[in-house]
């Protein structure tokens, strides 16, 4: 019978954890929140900056358009104020073009500061410009030096002039794409930052928010080990009906419990009493029929004590545990049976931590262990030696090994079978080892065979742990 409290644990951090699944959600909700609204800063701020680029263009182009006349057919531009449109290739550029006759733009005048070259705009641009004279429209292109340009362009007309006249304004964008690029890394860090503070901030909530919950896990760990009764802390409103449905529960189970305890309290008086008159008569008469009806009583009452144990050990197993140290059970177990074997056992040598303990009753752990080690005593030549300790957390190991003949590998398994005796020469019912398999199954451990370092027959059994 397994504990029911032993599951397989799920590997998955979203089903293992209700911590790390809340901290997960918020923080992938909390990064798209923050990606977007970084995205959405950068690309505010882009089109700001460039917005305010255009209309730094756009007075420049204003200015050229109202300062150019005309000189005997020939565009004169204005005196510009701006030193940087005077040297080359200063990234400041501005140009007054013409149409022919294919719509192809024409150089008329430009910036010294475009030394041998020209402003290129694009058939899309001049058709657009066309479409509607006197209204600016930005554009990007390539500078002498292939500078990243932002260009301005309009066209419009001249007085005493007769073809249509394309003004072009242009500056290199480097100033506005690095203040772009240092906003972009700017908000980045910041928003990493937050992200990092907030996904901090949600763990620390989760785990604060979630400690009444942790705290009744560990009430139910302290009810499952015998360290308590009753879930006895103040929870909140969400969590008060379920620790009152646990003490319900632990009320109801502890109701069962007792009442399987008096049933066989019952049955153990309503069988003995008739099977001791009927012993005390077959004594009180000797005779065959006599010596029949004392040795079959005794069998069944041995069989009715080994049941009522098995039925007792099996209430207590579903109950609530009990705690019960295992090293002052093996050194009252060592003492009593060195009494008792004084003429065979020289020593019976135990070892086991102090902190080391049972979870079960007392009693239980008395039948279990006194039986194994009476019988190493029965079966050694001068020496029995137990040893105690933890197999895990929540399991524990008993091994009593004796210095005897030891057993034949194909007879271990038949030892265990109930009334089963290989010698009829030892005293005995047959019932020990037998009866020790069942308590330790009712408890959902294990009892296995084998061969001593000491020549004889090793015992283990593995039992649940409490913790100390």
């Amino acid at each position: 019978m397994k504990r029911p409290w032993v599951a397989v644990r799920d590997r998955s951090p979203l089903r293992a954890s209700l911590v790390w699944r809340l901290v997960l959600l918020a923080a992938a909700w909390s990064l798209a929140v923050i990606i977007l609204g970084g995205v959405a800063l950068s690309t505010f701020f882009d089109h700001a900056a460039v917005q305010r680029f255009d209309n730094g263009l756009a007075e420049a182009l204003d200015g050229l358009v109202d300062g150019a006349s005309v000189e005997n057919a020939q565009i004169v531009p204005p005196a510009f104020s701006n030193p940087a449109t005077l040297r080359a290739y200063s990234g400041v550029y501005w140009e007054i073009a013409t149409l022919d006759d294919a719509g192809n733009v024409v150089p008329a005048s430009r910036s010294r500061s475009l030394w041998d070259r020209i402003l290129i705009a694009p058939p899309a641009v001049v058709g657009a410009i066309g479409r509607d004279p006197g209204h600016v429209v930005f554009f990007d292109t390539a500078g002498p030096l292939r500078q990243h340009l932002r260009v301005a362009a309009m066209q419009g007309r001249l007085p005493d002039f007769g073809a249509p006249v394309v003004f072009m304004t242009a500056e290199d964008r480097k100033s506005v794409d690095s203040a772009v690029r240092t906003f972009a890394t700017a908000i980045a860090i910041s928003l990493a930052v937050l992200a990092a503070g907030l996904i901090t901030a949600v763990f620390i909530q989760v785990r604060f928010g979630l400690q009444p919950l942790f705290a009744l896990r560990r009430e139910v760990v302290a009810l499952r080990t015998g360290e308590s009764e009753r879930v006895t802390g103040s929870y909140p409103t969400e969590l008060q009906p379920l620790a009152a449905e646990l003490n319900a529960l632990m009320e109801h189970t502890q109701e069962v419990v007792e009442r399987q305890r008096t049933h066989v309290g019952n049955l153990a008086h309503a069988l003995k009493t008739p099977l001791s008159v009927m012993i005390a008569e077959a004594q009180a008469s000797p005779g065959p029929l006599a010596e029949v009806v004392e040795r079959q009583a005794g069998t069944m009452s041995a069989h009715v004590d080994h049941h009522l144990r098995r039925a007792r050990a099996a209430a207590r197993a579903q109950g609530p545990g009990d705690r019960t140290p295992l090293a002052p059970v093996l050194d009252e177990l060592a003492r009593t049976l060195e009494r008792i074997f004084q003429d065979k056992v020289s020593e019976i040598e135990w070892t086991c931590p102090e902190d080391l303990v049972f979870l079960g009753e007392r009693q239980d752990l008395l039948e279990i262990s006194g039986n194994v080690m009476e019988n190493a005593c029965k079966w050694c030549r001068s020496f029995v030696r137990v040893r105690g300790d933890a197999v895990s957390p929540r399991q524990l190991r008993l091994v009593v090994e004796d210095d005897g003949p030891g057993l034949d590998p194909a007879m271990r398994t038949e030892v265990l079978r109930r009334g089963t005796r290989l010698d009829e020469r030892t005293p005995g019912s047959g019932l020990g080892l037998a009866i020790v398999d069942e308590l330790v199954r009712a408890y959902g451990g294990t009892m296995s065979l084998g061969g001593s370092g000491l020549g004889g027959l090793a015992l283990t059994i593995e039992l649940p742990r409490a913790e100390a």
